[in-house]
């Protein structure tokens, strides 16, 4: 869940270098409303099954917990928002050889798909700390975003009217898969079963997800990677 404070851009500043190592592979995942700090239930299962797909053939894959309170207090998605942003951008500045793979469930799948997005709404106020997308050079080091129940337009304007759609920018759709269960209410205008929401792990999407974030990774150069 998510409100109009959450809109995904990137935060102002350049962020720091850190002596910290560089995976083959990152997953930059944001949880959903009320999971304990981490990843949740559904982001481990996602980078759980991304480890052991026979794409990635033993690659190193590390995995990074977007900070931010997950809380009924809708804007502070907004923390998400320029958390994971920064992380993304650090990542491509510091590890250009790394390729990313962006997800996020529920209202983390909110805040991952407004980091994508192509420029602030027409009249929309960004919160403080967000002034604009990310650059779009940044869109090459990523290989793939996974969202699983996304919010649905209706369900944002159920929470908050001045919310903007989150719409995933031109240069991720392609490398996005987006996982709605059918009955699932907060990602289908048509859901009416509160259970399906929690179902990504176990009717299959997550392994699905997994299988087609690893194909983008096996495929996908990130920019400024070294040459074999």
């Amino acid at each position: 869940m998510v409100t109009c404070a959450a809109l995904a851009l990137a935060p102002a500043g350049i962020p720091s270098a850190s002596a910290e190592g560089c995976p083959d592979v990152e997953v930059v995942f944001a949880r959903g409303t009320f999971e304990p700090p981490g990843v949740g239930g559904i982001g481990q299962a996602f980078a759980d099954q991304l480890r052991a797909q026979p794409q990635l053939g033993g690659k190193s894959v590390d995995v990074y917990a977007v900070n931010y309170p997950a809380s009924l207090n809708f804007s502070t998605a907004a923390d998400g928002v320029i958390d994971a942003s920064n992380r993304v951008r650090d990542m491509a500045a510091r590890c250009p050889a790394t390729k990313m793979v962006l997800g996020g469930y529920s209202q983390g799948a909110a805040v991952v798909g407004y980091v994508t997005a192509d420029k602030i709404p027409d009249g929309y106020v960004a919160p403080d700390g967000i002034t604009g997308p990310m650059a779009p050079e940044i869109a090459k080091h990523v290989a793939a975003v996974a969202l699983f129940g996304k919010p649905s337009n209706g369900f944002l304007n159920s929470i908050d009217r001045s919310a903007p759609p989150i719409t995933v920018g031109a240069l991720y759709a392609a490398k996005t898969i987006d996982q709605c269960v059918p009955d699932d209410p907060i990602c289908s205008p048509t859901g009416g079963d509160q259970g399906a929401h929690q179902a990504y792990a176990d009717n299959g999407m997550t392994a699905q997800a997994a299988d087609f974030a690893a194909q983008k990774v096996a495929t996908v150069t990130p920019a400024n990677a070294p040459s074999p």
